[in-house]
């Protein structure tokens, strides 16, 4: 889905989503109803809203994956091609739709020459107009038959999941960009109403320290606010604070300190200040919980690459199962979180050449519970 040569469209048969949830997104068509369907356009079409005011939302992270602007602008045009989609229903008996050819599409309208304010007015203005067209389909046209160009056969109420699961997707597509943009826009209300670190981070923290021992030089992967490098800090380590987000790290250089933006998943992981020396630690707290289940084994092999033998990592990830999106606290935006249960996590970290050495269960400030991890090389 995450191809320029495999996006939904009438050339892939995507039918399949109506009957089974979509083991990538996690879309289950059998838990949507029509009425439902207006208001989860418009809470998506915001949610793009927020991945277009990110960074760098016009750059591929590969050549072949579409930007998060290319994908938007798809998904703008997937509004209009379903709005008319719902009007032939409406209007006609088991009217044909004309096939359409997204990736002409997308090379004749440029997507990859788009401009993210303009393609956000598109989508907004197109998103409202079908999800107010779902809302006034009366209960008895529900059933109302209309034909895609490959013999695929749809209801009024069938089409509407369909065009949910591609837009759905599609989000699902850029939620790490979209993760990024959220954190973007909050960066400094997060900060100001960072909590003080949990008893039982604190605890962590001080063990981490304790183990590595004065001088330590350690790589903080998802630095944020900075509350948690000057505590260690504070303990004598030398902490290398990183963050993808660009406004953290612009706000942590504003105060003094040096910070660097870092996505662990693809940028060197090595010290430009020490590009030859390896880390004693890597401190994680509450940040790998956002890296994709598939990336994660990626991200601990690279840790683990440039930690030095009998160094150590300390990561905490939320318990629970699967993927999704989630607004709380101070940031409004949707944040992509992945869940973990404790036997998987310990698993991938062993594979990803760690040595786990101690686990822990604590409960959250939200009635979650977090996992923690420490782990030596």
């Amino acid at each position: 889905m995450s191809e320029l040569s495999d996006p939904v469209g009438d050339t892939s048969d995507w039918t399949w989503v109506l009957q089974r949830p979509c083991e990538d997104c996690g879309f289950d068509a059998a838990r949507v109803d029509l009425p439902d369907v207006g208001p989860a356009i418009r809470e998506n079409a915001a949610a793009w809203q927020v991945a277009l005011s990110g960074p760098d939302v016009r750059r591929r992270r590969e050549p072949w994956v579409w930007s998060v602007t290319e994908y938007a602008a798809h998904v703008r045009d997937v509004h209009a091609i379903f709005a008319e989609r719902l009007s032939l229903i409406l209007e006609q008996d088991a009217p044909v739709f004309d096939n359409w050819d997204q990736d002409a599409t997308a090379r004749e309208s440029r997507y990859d020459l788009a401009l993210p304010d303009e393609v956000v007015v598109g989508l907004l203005a197109g998103a409202a107009r079908v999800a107010d067209a779902y809302d006034a389909v009366d209960p008895p046209d529900h059933d109302r038959v209309g034909l895609r160009s490959n013999g695929s056969t749809f209801t009024t109420l069938t089409l509407a999941r369909y065009h949910l699961h591609d837009v759905v997707h599609h989000l699902w597509d850029v939620r790490r960009e979209l993760t990024v943009a959220s954190y973007q826009a909050a960066a400094t209300a997060y900060r100001a109403a960072a909590p003080a670190l949990p008893a039982p981070v604190i605890a962590a923290l001080d063990d981490f320290a304790d183990r590595l021992g004065d001088g330590a030089r350690v790589l903080e992967i998802g630095s944020g606010s900075g509350r948690d490098a000057l505590l260690l800090e504070g303990h004598g380590l030398r902490v290398r604070r990183t963050d993808i987000t660009p406004e953290f790290v612009d706000l942590l250089r504003a105060d003094g300190q040096r910070a660097d933006v870092l996505d662990p998943l693809v940028d060197s992981l090595h010290d430009p200040e020490d590009p030859s020396g390896a880390y004693d630690g890597v401190w994680a707290n509450a940040s790998l919980l956002h890296v994709a289940r598939t990336d994660l084994p990626v991200v601990l092999s690279r840790l683990g690459a440039v930690t030095r033998i009998g160094g150590l990592l300390r990561l905490s990830v939320k318990e629970g199962e699967g993927e999704g999106l989630s607004r709380h606290g101070s940031v409004a935006g949707p944040r992509s979180f992945t869940y973990w249960r404790l036997d998987e996590l310990t698993a991938v970290i062993a594979a990803a050449g760690w040595i786990v050495q101690e686990t822990s269960r604590d409960a959250g400030l939200r009635d979650e519970t977090w996992l923690g991890v420490l782990a030596g090389r």
